[in-house]
């Protein structure tokens, strides 16, 4: 068994389907199809029952994905251990960060970094913070918004007050389309509380893009009003009528935080990135 083969096990069981789990690994439904006839006949024993809507583990599947996260984390203690050596910061820094994050902030930290440790490779992975703390997602460090991980450490790097913003000026019981952009739902969560607590602004309908950015060209254009955070607007905020969004007179913000294992710190590119971000200015 390759070690591969332990994490195809664990995206299967997390992700449910061939077809999803080929997605999410870029590689074809049959090469995965045939790779885990392999590993069941390996061990000698079905690990999924197929279903027309997903994969269910049987109870052999059970023990032997659990098997599956024991080996990859000693293999990944054994990295850390292995990488710890020596005074050349080099090796692999994985990094999970958010859209917005990567976007707005982390171009300027990677240029410092990379001038800094140029023998260090960079594996980035960008994306919907509530993707990147799926913990079989095996990050270094994520830069993501909305809640702190639950586990390990967590340093907070911003909050990002959220407004309102039209082409138009507002006013009570103006009615105007809302053009929201593809977020996780503690985004969302904030935004529907709001114009709950707000119904003279209730929209009238909704305008679904993918990319924040999007949403902003699309509410300049006077297609619709958009809750932009105050990170991704500059002229903007001179340009066009904007209300600051509060919840029981506190201002609502999407916060910004660096997570990451105690333990990965041993590692010399790990700690000089975290040490990076902590010096940085995010405001």
């Amino acid at each position: 068994m390759k070690l591969e083969d332990y994490e195809l096990i664990i995206h299967l069981s997390t992700i449910g389907t061939v077809r999803g789990t080929a997605k999410h690994l870029y590689v074809s439904q049959p090469a995965i199809t045939q790779r885990l006839r392999y590993i069941e006949s390996y061990f000698h024993h079905p690990l999924f029952v197929r279903t027309s809507k997903k994969l269910l583990l049987t109870p052999i599947g059970e023990q032997i994905v659990e098997h599956a996260q024991e080996v990859i984390e000693k293999e990944t203690e054994l990295q850390t251990l292995l990488q710890s050596y020596g005074d050349q910061i080099s090796g692999t820094l994985s990094i999970g960060a958010s859209s917005i994050v990567s976007q707005q902030f982390l171009p300027s930290l990677l240029e410092t970094y990379t001038s800094l440790y140029p023998d260090v490779k960079i594996d980035l992975v960008t994306g919907l913070s509530e993707d990147l703390r799926n913990p079989n997602q095996n990050f270094h460090v994520r830069l993501i918004r909305g809640e702190a991980m639950k586990d390990g450490e967590n340093i907070h790097l911003l909050s990002d007050p959220l407004y309102l913003y039209d082409t138009k000026p507002f006013a009570s019981g103006k009615e105007r389309p809302l053009i929201a952009f593809k977020s996780d739902s503690t985004f969302h969560n904030l935004v529907d509380e709001w114009f709950l607590s707000h119904p003279s602004f209730k929209p009238i309908k909704s305008i679904q893009v993918d990319q924040i950015e999007t949403c902003k060209q699309f509410m300049k254009k006077g297609l619709g009003m958009a809750v932009l955070p105050k990170s991704v607007v500059s002229e903007e905020l001179h340009q066009y009528p904007h209300l600051p969004l509060t919840l029981d007179n506190e201002p609502l913000s999407r916060e910004t935080w660096l997570c990451f294992q105690k333990n990965v710190r041993n590692l010399p590119q790990v700690d000089r990135f975290i040490q990076l971000v902590q010096n940085s200015n995010f405001t």
